[in-house]
């Protein structure tokens, strides 16, 4: 028989977060890791929050926001609001950063504003020598030899907006308007006389002499 295209909403639910999680998902032995370093990391968070003594509500527990920022790495989520987003609706995002199913979601800018009291106090760093530790335990490193690897990462910043420094280009007829933009074509432009007006630190490279150049920066790991 034929079932019925039909979508009622239960009034209540039993169901866990654990349970949408397939228990040979690569997260759960990575989020186990995370929780183990993390807790080793107690004295260090509560020392963060020791000065700020004028009251408020509860800031982001420093434990979720590393798990949150974990998964941005991850996942390749290119900015905080998407991420945010992300966590909102994906099952698997909020049983990793420790939300429940009807928590609320952190509105990306105050997501920011305590991602940089992480940065600040240096916790990233402490949180990678933390998981270093755990995997020299596990026997999981090896001095024998080290890999190297580099990419190009891309900017979110158009050609048109790799200018010269100088400005000259702003004498062309139009102005720097639409039509000074689109000169560019077939000119000489590199690192040393031009840069982007969208993204000032984006340098432009190719990864070979048959591809385009693009803006990008290097990212290299060891």
């Amino acid at each position: 028989m034929r079932g019925a295209d039909a979508y009622n909403e239960a009034l209540f639910t039993t169901v866990k977060l654990e349970d949408f999680v397939p228990s040979t998902h690569p997260l759960r032995p990575i989020r186990k890791w995370v929780n183990e370093s993390l807790a080793k990391m107690d004295v260090k968070f509560s020392a963060m929050y020791e000065a700020d003594v004028k009251g408020g509500r509860p800031s982001i527990a420093p434990e979720k926001l590393m798990r949150a920022m974990l998964l941005q790495v991850l996942y390749s989520v290119r900015s905080e609001r998407q991420l945010m987003e992300q966590i909102r609706y994906n099952l698997l995002f909020r049983w990793f950063v420790g939300l429940a199913i009807d928590d609320a979601v952190w509105d990306h800018s105050v997501f920011s504003k305590n991602r940089d009291r992480l940065l600040e106090h240096e916790v990233v760093e402490a949180f990678f020598t933390e998981v270093m530790m755990l995997a020299d335990k596990a026997g999981l490193l090896s001095k024998e030899h080290f890999s190297v690897d580099g990419t190009l990462i891309q900017a979110w910043a158009s050609q048109k907006s790799f200018r010269p420094r100088d400005g000259s280009d702003d004498q062309t007829p139009g102005g720097p308007g639409r039509n000074a933009q689109a000169d560019w074509k077939g000119k000489r432009r590199s690192n040393d006389t031009h840069a982007s007006t969208t993204d000032p630190d984006a340098r432009q490279f190719r990864k070979s002499h048959n591809t385009a150049a693009i803006l990008c920066y290097q990212g290299h790991a060891l």
